[in-house]
């Protein structure tokens, strides 16, 4: 049961998302156009989350890894399911974009 709530907050194991970015990864913050415009983590991909699925094309690569970002974790959580539901491997939830971003 713990598990599972960890899965679907995207809790575990700590990622060190600073070696993820040198390795390549990108970052998706799944707020609103309008939350994005008010700040964002720099060279982030602004996908809102109720339009991920129809936007699943400008993410090319399924093994490449993917930082998931938002206001506070949540929407990000779930985008991060999403994701590993539609073939991608390595997809990470990087919780609030503000707090990401001192992680990068």
């Amino acid at each position: 049961m713990l598990n599972t709530i960890k899965q679907i907050f995207g809790l575990g194991p700590k990622a060190n998302f600073s070696d993820l970015m040198k390795n390549g990864a990108i970052i998706i913050d799944v707020r609103t156009k309008n939350e994005f415009q008010g700040g964002h983590i720099k060279k982030s991909t602004n996908i809102p989350l109720d339009t991920l699925v129809s936007n699943l094309s400008k993410l090319k690569d399924t093994n490449q890894p993917i930082i998931t970002c938002c206001a506070s974790g949540m929407r990000s959580a779930s985008a991060k399911r999403i994701l590993k539901g539609k073939g991608f491997k390595e997809v990470y939830n990087g919780g609030a974009w503000n707090s990401l971003q001192s992680k990068i």
